[in-house]
């Protein structure tokens, strides 16, 4: 083709995208979320906190003194790339409190635990290099270390989680650059991981050499049994785990604050990463967030979430009998935002998706999960954004849903 006085034609066609980004798929999550904004609609989709506990008033307070006459001059500045010195205390404080021991300089702020999981591929991750995570795992995390190149490679797991022994064959076979994991209260599944277990794979970590990256949102949520030791503070991974969080499952997702915890070997690499990223995260959020911490009582904000997600998650798990097909199976997770399911033989839960959307509920089809061959019986179902009364009610249109199945 040829344009004005025989000179070829200027496409206006954009560049191809880079090849990073090929067999790395949308989000199914994403674009079910929005599916599910239309009225009417009960999702049990999103592992979204409920909004009506957001602490308004307390946030309000946080960035109204943030925004004071002798603080916007810093607030609404350029800062440094590590993050709000009092924010980085405060993190590093509960962190040791939660049996981590952590200084202020061993914390990372990140615009979300998102980034704080794209920073790691971006320091650790060559094309080619070989991932382990749980069979199945978070989503957005797979989605991250396949933009990097790198192959996931799923380890077997039980109804305790993540098998230590199939773990030390696949690092002897794999050779993986890390493991990642979400431990407690897991993402997709809501299972805990035994201290046992925990103990085991750390020293998998010191003796065979792994890294460990270990996810932990919804450590704080918990509704039943006591808590248990993270993988970073146990002997052989301490040096060996980087760990992550977030602010956004126990108090406001918007703000976007996460963190990410590492030695002091990775610690440089991962702060020049954020650099290029985004130079820092929010300053104006990073100082609300600082005050909202150390003025409000932290222990108390969770103990009311508990107090109400506790019965949402009794709700759900109690009403999964009448609701799925008969044979189903499902997890009773101790805390956390979410329940996996898995459907009778022959089931398929994208297609059951299809029909609850058209009686007004939604899920996550739990295919997407999964790294290898995903098994298409599964389902996740999060029970923190509906009260008692509407879980019963998303349930009896998914039971109608499955009753609608030929």
């Amino acid at each position: 083709m040829t344009g004005a006085a025989g000179q070829p034609a200027i496409s206006t066609a954009p560049p191809p995208a880079a090849g990073r980004l090929r067999g790395v798929a949308s989000s199914p999550v994403r674009e079910i979320l929005a599916l599910t904004q239309r009225p009417g609609i009960i999702s049990f989709a999103g592992g979204l906190p409920a909004p009506e506990l957001f602490d308004a008033a307390g946030l309000r307070e946080a960035f109204a003194t943030a925004l004071a006459d002798d603080a916007y001059g810093r607030t609404l500045q350029y800062s440094t790339t590590e993050g709000d010195p009092q924010l980085r205390a405060a993190i590093a404080a509960r962190l040791g409190r939660r049996g981590l021991p952590t200084e202020p300089d061993d914390v990372l702020v990140t615009t979300g635990s998102q980034q704080a999981l794209t920073l790691i591929a971006a320091v650790l991750l060559e094309p080619g290099d070989v991932v382990l995570a749980e069979e199945p795992s978070y989503l957005a995390a797979l989605q991250c270390f396949q933009m990097a190149g790198a192959r996931v490679v799923g380890v077997p797991c039980d109804d305790d989680g993540l098998d230590p022994d199939a773990l030390a064959a696949l690092v002897r076979r794999e050779q993986p650059k890390l493991l990642y994991t979400v431990p407690t209260f897991h993402n997709p599944t809501g299972r805990t991981l035994p201290l046992a277990r925990r103990e085991a794979i750390a020293q998998v970590a010191a003796r065979l050499g792994l890294w460990i990256v270990e996810d932990d949102p919804y450590g704080e949520l918990r509704y039943r049994g006591e808590a248990v030791a993270p993988i970073a503070a146990l002997p052989g991974a301490r040096d060996r785990t980087i760990a992550l969080s977030t602010l956004s499952k126990v108090l406001v997702p918007g703000l976007r604050i996460g963190w990410l915890r590492a030695p002091a070997a990775l610690h440089r690499a991962l702060v020049v990463a954020k650099q290029a990223a985004d130079l820092h995260t929010s300053t104006i959020d990073q100082a609300a967030a600082a005050h909202w911490l150390t003025t409000c009582d932290l222990d108390a904000h969770i103990a009311g979430l508990r107090a109400a997600y506790g019965p949402r998650r009794d709700a759900l798990v109690e009403g999964l009998p009448a609701a799925l097909p008969e044979g189903s199976r499902w997890t009773r997770p101790d805390g956390g935002m979410f329940v996996w399911a898995r459907l009778p033989d022959g089931w398929d839960a994208e297609a059951l998706l299809a029909d609850a959307l058209e009686h007004e509920v939604a899920f996550v089809p739990g295919w997407p999960f999964y790294a290898g061959p995903p098994d298409r019986a599964t389902l996740r179902l999060s029970f923190t954004a509906h009260d008692t009364e509407e879980i019963a009610e998303g349930l009896g249109r998914l039971r109608a849903a499955v009753d609608s199945r030929p």
